[in-house]
């Protein structure tokens, strides 16, 4: 295999300060879930010079906020119209009652520069406009290639403001064969940036991010064998977990300490299996005649869910962690498959399958209420949530070729992600 070296200098080069004046506090606030989303301005970044480069970084800096903002379902950033009705910001005299006076609840206010290095220099400042009270602030500064990195990273400060997961810089893993062979990819959470991880002759399938976002659990198909490895894609080290029988399907718990996956290595039949998250000291949960696959660990880490044929027809079932108190979450249909939980621990989504059609449901655990996500007939499959459990990325063949889909957990706001090759398998990294 090829080691592929990602450094941190991919993700952000030089230096992130927080520069912010020492008159200033931050200020942390918190949302339930049910209210509504707060309006957000998001004016014209400005510039220290009026260069072609420096309007253009301003530009994408801010496409990108707003982006991020308008995905997160927290925020709304207000409609351009709006600002026509206001004078153009000035950072150093802001009247926070005519951003008011255009419905806005919180500011976001911009400033870049270049340095002599031709490196970029970014300041932004989040305002509650109501108060014209001073939120939080921070510099960045990187080269133009990583301004779209600066950009999720605002808008992550938002989102942690406000007691929320940082979801703009996370993760999808995901397997594609646009170079002619099934290999791992990655790319940012909104499709950009997607990059080649593994250079080899095997097929690799299923990944699965460790809590930490450093590690990728995957399967390596290779002339019959099917073996389990642990793979950094930021140093390139690969290493082997289990080689006996076929073994796949791993998923994290999210404290960090233990890996679940299926294997084939002490029966015909697929059961399941807990480990460190090294992959050191494999224990096997399941003991039956039945399939058991596609175990996923609870946000507690006290519970996996998992799929069985035990009754006759794969079903979603939860078991403890130990492999006791098995019970059945599944009922009607004879087809329900792949099952993963919501980091808010209150719903499973999983794979449907009605007349040869399959589609995504989501079941909430504390009421037993179903929602179908996904209509249409094609193949629905592997769905992953975001780390706020408000958005699920899935793969469909919908268009004909296999791809990568985002939805809302309410089946809204459908977005395609990839568009070269055949896409599959994507898992979306909690960090």
């Amino acid at each position: 295999m090829r080691k592929i070296h990602i450094t941190a200098a991919l993700f952000l080069l030089f230096f992130l300060c927080t520069g912010l004046l020492s008159s200033q506090q931050e200020v942390v606030m918190r949302i339930r879930e049910g209210m509504p989303v707060i309006p957000v301005a998001v004016p014209e970044i400005i510039t220290s010079s009026d260069s072609p480069e420096l309007n253009s970084a301003a530009s994408v800096l801010r496409e990108v906020i707003i982006s991020d903002l308008k995905y997160s379902r927290v925020f709304s950033p207000l409609p351009e119209d709006y600002y026509k009705w206001i004078k153009p910001l000035n950072p150093e005299n802001i009247i926070f009652k005519d951003w008011e006076s255009i419905q806005a609840k919180l500011l976001i206010s911009g400033e870049i520069s270049q340095n002599s290095d031709g490196s970029l220099l970014f300041e932004a400042k989040i305002y509650d406009v109501k108060s014209a009270r001073f939120i939080k602030g921070k510099k960045y500064q990187s080269d133009k290639s990583l301004l779209r990195l600066v950009g999720h990273k605002i808008s992550n400060e938002l989102m942690l403001a406000y007691g929320e997961p940082p979801l703009f810089t996370t993760k999808i893993v995901f397997v594609s064969n646009r170079n002619g062979n099934d290999e791992l990819y990655m790319m940012d959470y909104d499709g950009h940036n997607q990059t080649r991880l593994t250079f080899n002759k095997t097929r690799d399938y299923m990944p699965a991010w460790s809590a930490d976002g450093n590690t990728i659990a995957y399967t390596a198909y290779n002339e019959g064998t099917a073996a389990l490895y642990l793979f950094n894609p930021f140093e390139g080290k690969r290493t082997l977990v289990t080689n006996h029988g076929t073994s796949f399907g791993p998923d994290f718990s999210y404290d960090g300490k233990k890996m679940t996956f299926c294997s084939t290595e002490d029966e015909s039949n697929s059961e399941i299996y807990v480990a460190d998250s090294n992959g050191k000291n494999i224990k096997r949960l399941t003991f039956n005649n039945a399939i058991d696959t596609a175990p996923c660990w609870s946000p507690n880490n006290r519970e996996i869910a998992f799929t069985s044929d035990r009754l006759g027809s794969p079903q979603i079932y939860i078991m403890d962690a130990e492999g006791t108190n098995v019970r059945r979450r599944s009922f009607g249909g004879n087809y329900h498959d792949a099952p993963a939980w919501a980091p808010t621990g209150d719903r499973i989504v999983y794979v449907s399958r009605v007349a040869a059609v399959f589609d995504l449901y989501v079941l909430n655990l504390r009421t037993d209420r179903i929602i179908k996500l996904t209509e249409g007939y094609s193949r629905n499959e592997s769905p992953s949530w975001s780390p706020d459990g408000r958005h699920i990325i899935f793969s469909s063949n919908r268009t004909g070729t296999i791809h990568i889909y985002s939805i809302d957990y309410d089946g809204t706001n459908l977005r395609r992600l990839t568009s070269k090759g055949e896409n599959k398998l994507p898992n979306w990294s909690r960090k």
